[in-house]
């Protein structure tokens, strides 16, 4: 996992993706899959990569909410749908939109990110290996 994690990383790096969307994605994914320490985590990494506290708690709505791009937006409903695949399987107006905001490589950076979070996911959830602490 850490070198697909890695590897991932490192193709978003490449393309340019920001930080702060990378985050708000991971963290929609994980809030979708309840993993708490994933959701502490990238709220906690979102906040330090500067994003605005009201984006951080809107996420969970952020459909309603008025503070996201259309970019973010495509990036958050992508986000969803993955998360949701065997549910959603991933509606072809959903892809079509994630492609008029983002470039191929982009768009593979940000699939490979998503594969990699709801893997995260998935192990954590399932083992709760990982629990968030209170910080002061």
């Amino acid at each position: 996992m850490n070198r697909l994690h890695r590897a991932a990383e490192a193709e978003l790096d490449r393309v340019g993706f920001d930080a702060r969307l990378r985050d708000l994605v991971r963290l929609r994914a994980s809030q979708l899959n309840g993993c708490a320490y994933c959701v502490d985590l990238h709220t906690t990494d979102a906040l330090a990569a500067g994003e605005h506290p009201q984006r951080v708690t809107a996420v969970p709505v952020w459909r309603e909410a008025p503070f996201f791009t259309a970019r973010e937006r495509a990036a958050l409903d992508l986000a969803e749908q993955v998360t949701l695949l065997a549910q959603t399987h991933v509606p072809d107006a959903v892809w079509q939109e994630a492609t008029r905001h983002f470039t191929p490589d982009e768009l593979g950076a940000l699939v490979a990110a998503l594969t990699t979070i709801n893997a995260w996911n998935t192990i954590n959830v399932t083992t709760r290996t990982w629990n968030p602490a209170l910080r002061d």
